[in-house]
């Protein structure tokens, strides 16, 4: 058995197309396809479900490509032990990160490559139900994410910060001149915010509920950034995490103004497969992410903004 016939069937499970995947392993579709089939002699097993297409794994199969994601997570796990011994970590770390943590990333990132020069550092925006299967495929290294997902299994967790929910008000507005907003008068106002597929939507749909109040935004967007693209101007209000003042601060001619109700929000934290093998890259940025005081840089942000007035 050859490790690049695991790499052939992780990536036909993938893609679910036999060409697509000889186009991602930069081989003729004929060469994975053979490969592939010795791969079923030399195991005496049927791997793949065939027709006039790609129709599924077998069984068998399933079986099969669970041990190649673990076997190909080991080889690179080698890799990356024999690089760090001769001098440094090398190699790529996966990071999956939910978009509402996607602002305060770089208070890990930048300090992983500070730290590890020779590193590289692959960032992806993924739900947290992506997250959880890239995970259990060894597909990502480690992931910021709600830490009470209870999707996430046979993972160790590691607490980064909790949501801080603040209004972004207007500077002209009803509610910036008030030291502290109530969530029922915060849903009168015009609104801009995420979805409801998102997470942190479904939270502050939850707080305005206790408050006795339902927000109707005219406005929702699937991104933070869709949603900051609306707040200049002097017409929208929105309620964010306050993670998200450390990439985009405070719009100009905005104002931050606190919200009634808990003082923090669920934890958002960094997580890492706990079986065996432990990726080496990702036990770096674990011991970065216990030494980067993420929480108290996002919580002093929040009071400059707070403790000036803008």
């Amino acid at each position: 058995m050859l490790l690049r016939q695991l790499e052939y069937l992780v990536a036909l499970a993938r893609e679910r197309h036999f060409a697509r995947a000889a186009a991602a392993c930069f081989v003729s579709q004929p060469s994975l396809s053979a490969a592939i089939r010795r791969l079923e002699h030399e195991l005496d097993v049927p791997i793949v479900r065939r027709g006039r297409r790609y129709e599924g794994l077998t069984p068998e199969g399933e079986v099969v490509l669970a041990w190649a994601h673990r076997i190909l997570a080991e080889q690179d796990a080698l890799r990356q032990e024999l690089a760090a011994m001769r001098g440094g970590l090398t190699g790529t770390l996966r990071l999956g990160v939910v978009p509402t943590a996607l602002p305060a990333a770089s208070l890990l990132t930048t300090p992983f490559c500070d730290r590890h020069p020779r590193a590289r550092v692959s960032l992806e925006s993924l739900s947290s139900a992506e997250i959880t299967h890239g995970l259990a495929e060894f597909e990502l290294d480690a992931a910021m994410t709600y830490l009470d997902d209870d999707s996430l299994r046979h993972v160790r967790r590691f607490p980064l910060y909790e949501e801080r929910y603040v209004l972004l008000t207007p500077v002209d507005g009803p509610l910036a001149g008030t030291s502290e907003a109530r969530w029922a008068q915060a849903a009168d106002l015009p609104l801009c915010l995420l979805n409801s597929r998102m997470r942190n939507r479904r939270i502050i749909d939850e707080c305005f509920a206790a408050d006795g109040a339902t927000a109707a935004p005219a406005i929702e967007s699937d991104s933070v950034a869709g949603l900051y693209a609306h707040l200049p101007g002097g017409r929208w209000s929105s309620v964010i995490s306050h993670a998200w003042l450390h990439m985009f601060g405070v719009p100009e001619g905005m104002r931050v103004v606190p919200l009634e109700g808990p003082a923090h929000g669920p934890r958002v934290g960094l997580v890492v497969v706990r079986d065996e093998p432990q990726s080496v890259l990702a036990e770096a940025l674990v011991k970065v992410a216990r030494e980067a005081g993420v929480r108290d840089a996002l919580d002093a942000l929040l009071n400059s903004y707070l403790g000036d007035g803008s």
